[in-house]
Protein backbone atom coordinates (compact mmCIF):
# COMPACT_ATOMS: atom_id res chain seq x y z
CA UNK A 1 0.00 0.00 0.00
CA UNK A 2 1.21 3.48 -0.88
CA UNK A 3 1.14 5.77 2.10
CA UNK A 4 2.12 9.15 0.69
CA UNK A 5 0.89 11.99 1.97
CA UNK A 6 0.99 14.85 -0.81
CA UNK A 7 1.28 18.52 0.29
CA UNK A 8 -1.38 20.66 -1.06
CA UNK A 9 -0.29 23.87 0.73
CA UNK A 10 2.26 25.07 3.44
CA UNK A 11 2.82 28.27 5.47
CA UNK A 12 5.47 29.46 7.02
CA UNK A 13 4.52 29.96 10.78
CA UNK A 14 8.48 31.01 12.00
CA UNK A 15 11.01 31.65 10.68
CA UNK A 16 14.11 31.62 13.19
CA UNK A 17 18.19 31.58 13.91
CA UNK A 18 18.05 27.74 13.12
CA UNK A 19 15.14 26.34 12.37
CA UNK A 20 12.43 27.45 10.89
CA UNK A 21 8.43 25.93 11.10
CA UNK A 22 5.98 25.09 8.67
CA UNK A 23 2.19 24.19 8.85
CA UNK A 24 1.45 22.13 5.77
CA UNK A 25 -2.13 20.90 5.00
CA UNK A 26 -1.63 17.27 3.21
CA UNK A 27 -3.73 15.13 1.95
CA UNK A 28 -3.65 11.84 2.96
CA UNK A 29 -3.85 8.11 0.97
CA UNK A 30 -7.53 7.64 1.99
CA UNK A 31 -8.35 11.42 0.71
CA UNK A 32 -8.69 13.13 3.84
CA UNK A 33 -6.90 16.15 4.41
CA UNK A 34 -5.01 16.85 8.08
CA UNK A 35 -2.28 19.38 8.99
CA UNK A 36 1.04 18.44 10.04
CA UNK A 37 3.58 20.96 11.69
CA UNK A 38 7.25 20.70 10.60
CA UNK A 39 10.70 21.79 11.80
CA UNK A 40 12.67 22.53 8.89
CA UNK A 41 16.65 22.36 10.06
CA UNK A 42 19.72 22.15 8.05
CA UNK A 43 20.95 19.51 9.26
CA UNK A 44 23.85 18.61 11.19
CA UNK A 45 27.35 16.09 11.55
CA UNK A 46 28.90 14.20 14.35
CA UNK A 47 31.90 12.58 15.04
CA UNK A 48 33.56 9.75 16.98
CA UNK A 49 37.15 10.69 17.42
CA UNK A 50 39.12 7.34 18.27
CA UNK A 51 42.89 7.66 18.81
CA UNK A 52 45.38 5.02 18.64
CA UNK A 53 44.71 3.53 22.22
CA UNK A 54 40.46 3.23 20.99
CA UNK A 55 39.90 6.13 23.42
CA UNK A 56 37.37 8.58 22.38
CA UNK A 57 36.87 12.48 22.46
CA UNK A 58 33.70 14.00 23.76
CA UNK A 59 33.07 17.47 24.72
CA UNK A 60 30.51 18.60 27.50
CA UNK A 61 28.51 21.91 27.35
CA UNK A 62 25.33 23.36 28.73
CA UNK A 63 22.32 22.37 26.69
CA UNK A 64 19.76 25.05 27.38
CA UNK A 65 16.51 23.22 26.29
CA UNK A 66 17.28 20.34 28.82
CA UNK A 67 18.98 23.08 31.56
CA UNK A 68 22.16 20.16 31.55
CA UNK A 69 25.48 19.48 31.14
CA UNK A 70 25.95 16.88 28.35
CA UNK A 71 28.91 14.74 27.15
CA UNK A 72 28.64 14.22 23.45
CA UNK A 73 30.76 13.35 20.44
CA UNK A 74 32.14 16.74 18.96
CA UNK A 75 29.35 17.73 16.61
CA UNK A 76 27.86 21.00 14.68
CA UNK A 77 25.12 22.38 12.47
CA UNK A 78 25.17 22.49 8.69
CA UNK A 79 25.45 25.79 6.80
CA UNK A 80 22.43 25.28 4.24
CA UNK A 81 23.81 23.49 0.82
CA UNK A 82 26.69 22.46 2.86
CA UNK A 83 28.98 19.47 2.32
CA UNK A 84 28.92 17.27 5.67
CA UNK A 85 32.33 16.21 4.97
CA UNK A 86 34.21 19.37 5.43
CA UNK A 87 31.76 20.28 7.97
CA UNK A 88 32.59 17.43 10.42
CA UNK A 89 36.34 18.30 9.63
CA UNK A 90 36.05 21.93 10.84
CA UNK A 91 33.80 20.69 14.01
CA UNK A 92 36.15 18.05 15.20
CA UNK A 93 38.89 20.94 14.87
CA UNK A 94 37.18 23.64 16.33
CA UNK A 95 35.71 21.96 19.34
CA UNK A 96 39.21 19.53 20.07
CA UNK A 97 41.61 20.96 17.94
CA UNK A 98 42.16 17.64 16.50
CA UNK A 99 42.85 16.90 13.12
CA UNK A 100 42.37 13.31 11.37
CA UNK A 101 44.18 11.32 9.02
CA UNK A 102 41.49 8.65 7.70
CA UNK A 103 37.72 9.41 8.04
CA UNK A 104 34.76 6.79 7.57
CA UNK A 105 31.24 7.66 7.32
CA UNK A 106 28.97 6.06 9.80
CA UNK A 107 25.63 6.64 7.85
CA UNK A 108 23.09 8.56 8.37
CA UNK A 109 20.40 9.37 11.72
CA UNK A 110 17.05 11.40 10.97
CA UNK A 111 16.58 13.04 14.47
CA UNK A 112 13.30 13.30 14.87
CA UNK A 113 11.43 11.84 11.27
CA UNK A 114 7.80 12.60 12.67
CA UNK A 115 8.39 16.91 12.97
CA UNK A 116 11.67 17.54 11.65
CA UNK A 117 13.86 17.57 8.62
CA UNK A 118 17.03 17.08 10.63
CA UNK A 119 19.43 14.52 9.34
CA UNK A 120 22.49 13.84 10.74
CA UNK A 121 25.77 12.74 8.98
CA UNK A 122 27.86 10.64 11.22
CA UNK A 123 31.78 9.49 10.77
CA UNK A 124 34.95 8.33 12.39
CA UNK A 125 37.57 9.79 12.61
CA UNK A 126 41.34 8.19 13.06
CA UNK A 127 44.67 8.89 12.33
CA UNK A 128 44.31 11.47 15.08
CA UNK A 129 47.07 14.63 15.24
CA UNK A 130 46.99 17.28 17.55
CA UNK A 131 46.03 21.04 17.67
CA UNK A 132 44.53 23.74 19.39
CA UNK A 133 40.93 24.12 19.57
CA UNK A 134 39.38 27.48 18.58
CA UNK A 135 35.13 26.65 19.48
CA UNK A 136 32.98 29.38 18.39
CA UNK A 137 32.26 32.82 20.29
CA UNK A 138 29.73 31.58 22.50
CA UNK A 139 30.60 28.33 22.30
CA UNK A 140 32.17 26.62 25.86
CA UNK A 141 32.68 23.08 26.50
CA UNK A 142 34.86 20.99 28.26
CA UNK A 143 37.26 18.16 26.34
CA UNK A 144 37.80 14.65 27.64
CA UNK A 145 39.19 11.72 26.33
CA UNK A 146 37.51 8.30 27.56
CA UNK A 147 38.37 4.91 26.29
CA UNK A 148 35.89 3.73 23.89
CA UNK A 149 34.58 0.18 25.54
CA UNK A 150 33.71 2.53 28.49
CA UNK A 151 31.81 5.06 26.68
CA UNK A 152 29.72 2.05 25.44
CA UNK A 153 29.30 1.50 29.29
CA UNK A 154 28.32 4.93 29.69
CA UNK A 155 25.54 4.37 26.65
CA UNK A 156 24.21 1.04 27.70
CA UNK A 157 23.40 2.12 31.25
CA UNK A 158 21.88 5.54 30.31
CA UNK A 159 24.66 7.92 31.40
CA UNK A 160 25.11 9.28 27.93
CA UNK A 161 21.65 10.28 26.87
CA UNK A 162 21.93 12.23 23.65
CA UNK A 163 21.01 10.53 20.31
CA UNK A 164 23.43 11.03 18.11
CA UNK A 165 26.70 10.15 21.01
CA UNK A 166 24.54 6.55 21.32
CA UNK A 167 24.57 5.94 18.02
CA UNK A 168 28.11 7.47 16.92
CA UNK A 169 29.24 5.30 19.92
CA UNK A 170 28.05 2.12 18.84
CA UNK A 171 28.73 2.21 15.69
CA UNK A 172 32.50 3.28 16.03
CA UNK A 173 32.38 0.22 18.91
CA UNK A 174 31.26 -2.59 16.15
CA UNK A 175 33.58 -1.07 13.51
CA UNK A 176 36.15 -1.34 16.31
CA UNK A 177 34.89 -4.69 16.96
CA UNK A 178 34.25 -3.31 20.74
Amino acid sequence: MDYTENALRRVNAYKGIIVDVTTDMVKLSNDAVTLREVVCHPGGVCVAALDEDDAVYIVRQFRYPFREHLWELPAGKLEPGEDPFPAAQRELSEETGLEAAEWTPLGTLYTSPGFSTERLYLYLATGLTRGTAHPDPNEFLDVDRVPLTEMVRRVESGEISDAKTVAGILRAARIRGV
